[in-house]
């Protein structure tokens, strides 16, 4: 057949009246439509009379031409309207533009009407969709899985609310492995991209229900689920299945406890372990067997679990069952946080490379007398050392320390809190000297008699250091609370108790709260509103809620007012749209602080979630809104919003940040800080990096503190430039105090936890850390009240590889990390007083110390003409020692440590043959090394880290190597090797500290004392004589 040149003869034989030839002329014209749409579009309306027409035979034909002529047109919904009408003439499966971009509006379409009829909007309950478009839709699915493309049909069902095919795309997936690979990414879509909370509890209930048929069921991941859920009865089903197993079971009943603790839901745990307990039938089995040591064997275990709510089971019972009952008195020190905790305070003392140069450094440059830069300072160590026990900075200061006054003290006290953060077996006897000793005097003060703001401070720091594990310190707190009238005690209570019972709607501990709440004291009232949404983080509290709403439009007081809005907040953590009333209500009020506090409400109700309306809500008050509070904190919460999504933050606030408006500059610079806290995004980096030249000042301090935020465990090359930068604004004389304020603090971020710390917003299951979340929102409240930077250490999460065994001790065992260890390693040491030793070293070498060696030289030759010549060569040999003075000494130091630390030292000494040595061993380096457990990997370094595939010990689930991993034994007959307990690491490190005064050494013999320096080279006195005038 001829080439067609134009369509104007086959649309001719369209107005013919044989059907055959309106036949002819469509199938024709199907065929050139894409070459001349232009001429076909002058007559569609004879091709659309052919659809319209029910008697002809070939109306799909029809409407498949015009789909294709009003997709030209640039009319997509009538050419999908045509398409759909064309039926199995459309055909899904042709690679071209014209299906391609017809399918994508056909989902679009389908997506959105779905989501609509789903979630029943107002007004919009008779949504209903057009079959042939569901009929599409399932052709699309049924491509997919017949192409293997499991993860598109998966996302194609999600989208578009269908779980019937979600179910069938799973199921239809081979069995074995590739349905576990299937469930898996359903499990992390959901996680990650679906929106609506109630379909997200609808796909995960699915999901376990899928787990659960399949031959190896992941009881990880199920239980996971099942956290999300707020299912804790059949959490605790499985775990007790599991301990009753074999050895296996029971590892992996450990690991399912650790992977639990790290989303840090308390009274979730809690109610967990409480059910946890012992079959009857092994109970009375164990009783009967063991009836002999019945009396004693119960009195053991009672002092095993005492003082925990976990217990289930009655200590009897327990110790009746034999080593089932050893199995959950495990897992219920797991779930209780006794043991990761333990371990990680461990690890943070053990890893300590904390750097107190860098302290000494800040002391040194800023005014002991300006309060902001003193506070900030301890702040910093605070940071520094988060949950490393050491507090030698603070020790070896004490005088400098005790210039904190007032709050000053209050803050300087809590920062005890910080660095003792999880020390739970001693935590009140740490803060003993600071606590209210038997209650609180009649004038407000302890009991001790000791400062109120001192003992304020330490209660706060008790809720520091017991945040999300306060069972056993609570009664404390509360009669603490309870026996005092003075505000500033009652302020550190308030602080104290909402961390401690952080998300545990204590009903008692509520209403001693709300009592200090109604006292409309200020100082105590702003607190009292923080605790409340402490304690009823994430449950939304509506009759609590109502009623602080109501008190916070009653009082006069805006410190008040602000920690009931920041608390509201807090009981709003993770509802999304059940929170949407509240938001509301909050961002329509007059009063700024209660808008204020509306913004903060939408950031921890969408935290983690992208959530478009949400973003869109915050942009519009960012740019809106008359008070410049509400617009600061507006851009802030973009941060918590996109917290899933840390790489599209700086696109957002990229304009925001070239605001005219400093509060925006200050809340971008802030957002970013937060959603890419840890990660080290360049676009983070390079957003930031101009406002730290900012012309306002807290703008650069917010700056500087998102920097550090950012760059936390970074490799050191990307961060050495930053510390440079920090370097110059502290110790910058002119440079304004809040800045420096903020390079203080970002100095201590940047190394917290004994630079082995990172800001940990999610588990490794994928969930967002709660404690973290709250600790950031609380954190950022430091723009209005400095002791609230202490919530910062909440989350810090250590850096750590920790392998247990069965008895959860750690075994010798290593890892393999496939890079150079220069990569990841802690930075190095900054020198102390460079400048000044070298001045002094030219001075000793001028003038006493060569004299000194010439008084040896004739010593010497003396010597050896009385003794005929037998010690020259020794005392030859001392006197270049002499001469040489500090320097030579030095020297052989130096070359100790080369030999100790591996060649490091030797890097700044003078002279070739030191350089010479050095180069061969840096182009050295080897491509990989091994770690020894425990050990520290940072989140950048975890994919270079190789988990054993064979040999004694292997994980029980071979997913992330960070955290807490359970090991397996393959050689239980054999001895283990056992990591050293952290006692025998104290006492080593303790020690230098005790002889702070060293001792000098007593000389020997023919040998110069260690100690005595250029004294011993002075000459002897005068032989005694008469003197004859």
């Amino acid at each position: 057949m001829p080439a067609v040149s134009s369509a104007a003869g086959l649309l001719a034989l369209l107005a013919e009246p044989s059907d055959d030839l309106k036949q002819h002329a469509l199938s024709h014209l199907n065929k050139v439509v894409h070459d001349y749409w232009f001429q076909i579009s002058g007559s569609i309306g004879s091709v659309e009379a052919l659809y319209e027409d029910d008697d002809f035979a070939h109306r799909e034909l029809a409407a498949l031409v015009a789909s294709k002529v009003f997709y030209h047109l640039g009319e997509l919904d009538d050419a999908l309207n045509y398409a759909l009408g064309a039926g199995s003439l459309f055909d899904v499966e042709e690679q071209s533009e014209y299906v391609t971009t017809l399918i994508a509006r056909c989902l679009d379409q389908y997506f959105e009407r779905r989501v609509r009829q789903s979630e029943g909007r107002a007004g919009e309950d008779e949504v209903t969709i057009d079959p042939r478009l569901t009929a599409i839709v399932e052709r699309m699915l049924d491509k997919c899985i017949s192409a293997g493309q499991y993860e598109q049909a998966v996302g194609v069902a999600l989208e578009g609310r269908r779980l019937d095919k979600l179910e069938e795309v799973i199921m239809r997936a081979a069995a074995g492995e590739e349905r576990t690979r299937v469930l898996k990414y359903a499990l992390r879509v959901c996680q990650q991209l679906i929106v609506s909370r109630d379909f997200r509890q609808q796909v995960l209930r699915l999901v376990i229900r899928l787990y659960e048929s399949v031959d190896a069921p992941d009881w990880v991941d199920i239980c996971q689920c099942l956290m999300f859920l707020d299912d804790a009865p059949e959490v605790a089903r499985i775990l007790n299945k599991l301990l009753q197993g074999g050895q296996a079971e029971e590892l992996l009943a450990y690991q399912i406890g650790f992977d639990l603790v790290e989303n840090e839901l308390q009274s979730f745990l809690a109610d967990v372990a409480a059910r946890l307990e012992v079959p009857q039938q092994q109970l009375a089995a164990g009783q009967a067997a063991g009836e002999a040591e019945a009396s004693a064997a119960p009195a053991e275990g009672a002092m095993d679990t005492d003082g925990r709510s976990t217990v289930g089971a009655s200590a009897a019972a327990d110790g009746a069952a034999g080593p089932l009952a050893a199995r959950l008195t495990k897992l219920r020190d797991i779930l209780s946080g006794k043991t990761p905790i333990a371990l990680y305070l461990d690890f943070l003392y053990r890893h300590n490379h904390a750097d107190l140069q860098v302290l000494k450094n800040i002391k040194g440059s800023v005014d002991a007398r300006v309060s902001v830069c003193h506070s900030a300072t301890i702040a910093a160590n605070a940071l520094l050392h988060a949950g490393t026990t050491v507090d030698t900075f603070l020790r070896t200061n004490l005088e400098w320390l005790a210039k904190a006054t007032n709050w000053a003290k209050f803050s300087a006290t809590a920062s005890l809190g910080v660095i003792h953060r999880g020390h739970l077996t001693q935590g009140r006897a740490l803060m003993a000297p600071y606590l209210p000793r038997g209650g609180a005097a009649a004038g407000g003060a302890g009991g001790s008699g000791g400062s109120p703001y001192s003992e304020g401070g330490a209660l706060y720091a008790l809720g520091l250091i017991y945040a999300n594990h306060g069972h056993d310190i609570r009664p404390f707190l509360l009669e603490s609370l309870r026996g005092t009238s003075n505000e500033v005690t009652q302020h550190g209570a308030c602080l104290g108790l909402g961390l401690a019972a952080l998300g545990t709607d204590d009903e008692e501990a509520l209403e001693d709260i709300k009592n200090v709440l109604y006292s409309d004291s200020a100082v105590a009232g702003e607190a009292a509103g923080i605790s409340l949404g402490l304690l009823c983080c994430g449950s939304g509290g509506e009759r609590v809620a109502a009623e602080a709403l109501a008190y916070a439009h009653d009082t006069q007081h805006e410190k008040i007012i602000r920690g009931v809005a920041l608390g509201l907040a807090l009981m709003q953590y993770g509802r999304e749209e059940a929170a949407e009333a509240l938001i509301e209500q909050m961002t329509r009020d007059a009063d700024p602080i209660i808008r204020y506090g509306g913004m903060y409400v939408i950031g921890m109700a969408y935290r983690g979630t992208d959530n478009n309306a949400a973003v869109q809500k915050l942009l519009s008050f960012a740019v809106s809104d008359v008070s410049d509070d509400v617009r600061r904190a507006a851009v802030l919460c973009l941060g918590f919003v996109l917290m899933n999504v840390p790489h599209q933050c700086p696109r957002i606030v990229a304009l925001l940040a070239e605001s005219f408006n400093p509060h925006v500059r200050y809340g971008a610079a802030m957002a970013v800080g937060l959603a890419c806290a840890g990660t080290g995004l360049k676009e983070a980096v390079a957003l930031l990096e101009p406002m730290l030249s900012d012309p306002t000042d807290y703008v650069r301090q917010g700056a500087l503190i998102a920097m550090a935020l950012v760059l936390m465990q970074q490799p050191e090359s990307r961060v050495a430039s930053f510390r440079k930068r920090l370097d110059k604004f502290i110790t910058e004389k002119h440079e304004e105090v809040m800045c420096k304020m903020g390079a203080i603090i970002a100095a201590g971020i940047l190394d917290g936890g004994g630079r082995n710390a990172t800001i940990g917003l999610r588990s490794r299951s994928g969930y967002f850390r709660r404690t973290s979340v709250v600790g950031l929102a609380v954190f950022t409240q430091y723009w209005y009240w400095y002791p609230l930077l202490y919530f910062l250490s909440l989350a810090f999460q250590p850096s750590a590889l920790i392998a247990l065994n069965s008895d959860l001790k750690m075994p010798k065992v290593s890892f393999a990390c496939n890079c150079k260890p220069s990569i990841f390693a802690y930075p190095a040491p900054l020198a102390a007083e460079v400048k000044e030793t070298k001045s002094k070293v030219p001075t000793a070498v001028l003038s006493t110390t060569v004299k000194a060696a010439e008084r040896q030289r004739k010593k010497a030759a003396e010597k050896e003409k009385a003794a005929g010549g037998g010690t020259a060569a020794a005392a030859a040999s001392v006197a270049p020692s002499a001469a040489g003075g500090g320097v030579s000494e030095a020297k052989p130091a130096a070359a100790d440590g080369k030999a100790e630390d591996g060649g490091d030292k030797m890097e700044t000494d003078d002279g070739a043959g030191a350089g010479a040595a050095k180069k061969p061993a840096a182009d050295a380096e080897p491509s990989s090394f091994m770690l020894e457990n425990p050990a520290r990997v940072v989140p950048s370094q975890a994919r270079f880290v190789a988990l054993p595939n064979s040999g004694r010990w292997l994980p029980v689930k071979r997913e992330s190597p960070l955290g807490i991993l359970v090991m397996c034994d393959t050689q239980p007959g054999e001895p283990q090797e056992l990591v050293s307990a952290q006692g025998d690491g104290a006492g080593a490190a303790a020690a230098p500290a005790a002889a702070v005064v060293p001792v000098p050494a007593p000389a020997t013999a023919g040998a110069p004392a260690a100690a005595g320096g250029d004294m011993e080279d002075e000459p002897a006195p005068p032989a005694p004589f008469t003197y004859q005038p």
